[in-house]
C-alpha cells in the first residue's frame, strides 16, 4: 500500500499513534477479508462487503493524512 510513501509510513508509525492505528487495523481488514474469501473463517459476501468498503475508508484516511505530513 503506497509504495511512493514508504518511508514516510516508516516514520509516522513510529512518531503518531493515530496513524499505526489506522494502518494496523487496514491490514487486519485487508488479512479478515482474504480469510473470508479463501472461505478460512466464515462470512457472508454482504460481510465481506462492508469490511471492503472500512478498509477503504481506512486507505482513503490514510492517503489523507500521508499526503497531508508529505507536504511539510
Amino acid at each position: 500500500m503506497f509504495p511512493e510513501y514508504r518511508d514516510l509510513i516508516t516514520k509516522l508509525k513510529q512518531a503518531d499513534h493515530h496513524f499505526t492505528r489506522l494502518f494496523d487495523k487496514h491490514n487486519a481488514l485487508d488479512q479478515q477479508i482474504k480469510n473470508m474469501e479463501a472461505h478460512i473463517t466464515p462470512g457472508s459476501q454482504e460481510e465481506i462487503e462492508t469490511l471492503k468498503k472500512e478498509k477503504l475508508l481506512l486507505k482513503d484516511q490514510l492517503y489523507t493524512i500521508l499526503q497531508k505530513h508529505s507536504q511539510t
